[in-house]
């Protein structure tokens, strides 16, 4: 097997230099999306300058600064939310693949409503410290309100705003995962319940009615949204083949066959670490699979030491591959167990598709049958053993694949460093290309 060099960079052409530029990592449309709820509440808060509307007659005006900052955390957290994310993928898939390219390209880049969560959440929290700064600012002025329990409740919860979004800052998360999740949750949980205290507090210090202000109302909304995934959470069966000492082959049958394209959330625990897998469903079967492979401390115990029941938390929630309804023809890049997500696609055979699939000892690391699948599913796929041929040019061999098929868009599942490669490359060159942004 042998790579053939393809010239990957543009002849003379302006374009393509202007989209090595406009399609880098770092524009890609998660940061854009974070920059532009920074620029509107910019916006808003300078006009709010211009009115008058932070400040009346010497004393800060409390009202409107907290309606932004439960706008912007409202917006942080329901996007999140797993209903809310298959719901845009849905509407995201709902364009035919008649419609013009590149409408379906921007499309596609769905997955990215992450940069909302970022945004919201950051600026959110930014104006949250200037309604405690406002609240501070009034009480020193004289003003009886708000009192000192508000005041308190407030500065906690601002304390743990700031905590969580530090630890979630890329190499911090990175290097601290584990501490990351855990106040991610808790510390989440922990705001959530100051939020509540603090708006009884806040209308009791106003003297008016609960259930007639907009935080009420929108508090209980964030909070059926954060409590929802819990309210589904199952202790289940699992069945495991274990092809080798790198991978395992989970197996589920619970009554839930979910769909091409989705991911769940397993733990060894009810409040432990969740690890999201992509569902392996096959068509005409109940059930799904989840390769789970050697990646870290939590996937290594679960291949030596295999469980018999694990708990599932939420629903199966979309993933980056669904977008493929948006094209024609797809070229799938996997690495490793990044075959995962890509093996319902192929079984499914909605989307005509190629695969370059690079992995070391294919058939001895993930079994026959996974191997036998691929090549029975999927015209002329390429699996690139790398203990035989050293590790490909996935970009050179991507490109060759829908030069060859005439595909619409590539789908990358790869460790970061590949996937951004693989993916700038693409849109470089004026194609479609997508890939997980590891926002979470």
């Amino acid at each position: 097997m042998s790579t053939q060099t393809v010239d990957l960079e543009p002849r003379a052409g302006f374009a393509k230099r202007v989209r090595r530029i406009t399609r880098h990592p770092s524009l890609m449309e998660y940061r854009r999306l974070v920059f532009l709820v920074a620029a509107v509440n910019l916006f808003v808060f300078a006009i709010g300058l211009r009115d008058g509307r932070w400040l009346s007659d010497g004393a800060f005006a409390l009202a409107p600064i907290a309606d932004m900052a439960l706008i912007n955390l409202s917006l942080g957290i329901l996007i999140r939310q797993q209903r809310v994310v298959n719901i845009l993928f849905w509407l995201a898939t709902r364009i035919p693949t008649s419609w013009p390219l590149w409408i379906r390209w921007g499309a596609g880049k769905v997955f990215h409503f992450g940069g909302l969560h970022s945004g919201g959440t950051v600026v959110g929290t930014v104006w949250f410290g200037f309604l405690l700064f406002a609240m501070a600012a009034n009480r020193i002025s004289g003003a009886a309100v708000p009192s000192d329990l508000t005041l308190g409740l407030s500065a906690v919860m601002v304390g743990l705003m700031v905590l969580m979004i530090v630890s979630a800052l890329g190499p911090i998360r990175a290097r601290f995962h584990d501490v990351f999740e855990r106040i991610h949750r808790f510390v989440g949980w922990t705001v959530l319940a100051l939020f509540w205290a603090q708006t009884m507090s806040m209308t009791r210090d106003v003297g008016g009615s609960l259930t007639e202000a907009p935080a009420f109302w929108m508090l209980c909304l964030i909070t059926l949204s954060i409590v929802s995934p819990w309210l589904t959470l199952k202790r289940v069966k699992v069945t495991i083949d274990k092809p080798s000492n790198h991978v395992v082959i989970a197996g589920f049958d619970y009554g839930d066959t979910p769909f091409a394209g989705s991911s769940n959330a397993l733990s060894h625990t009810p409040f432990g670490q969740y690890h999201s897998f992509a569902n392996i469903p096959t068509p005409g079967k109940p059930g799904y699979r989840l390769a789970i492979s050697r990646a870290g401390d939590w996937t290594g115990d679960f291949i030596e030491n295999p469980p018999s029941h694990v708990w599932v938390k939420g629903i199966t929630t979309s993933g980056v591959a669904r977008i493929e309804d948006l094209f024609t023809k797809v070229v799938y890049v996997g690495t490793g167990s990044g075959i995962g997500p890509i093996l319902p696609h192929l079984l499914k055979r909605k989307v005509p598709n190629r695969l370059v699939w690079s992995t070391r000892s294919p058939r001895a690391t993930y079994g026959d049958a996974i191997v036998d699948e691929i090549e029975a599913h999927t015209e002329k796929p390429v699996i690139w053993d790398t203990d035989e041929h050293g590790k490909p040019n996935l970009t050179t061999l991507a490109l060759q694949a829908v030069r060859e098929s005439g595909a619409e868009a590539v789908i990358v599942i790869a460790n970061q460093k590949l996937t951004r490669r693989v993916v700038h490359d693409m849109e470089s060159l004026g194609i479609p290309a997508y890939g997980a942004i590891w926002d979470s």
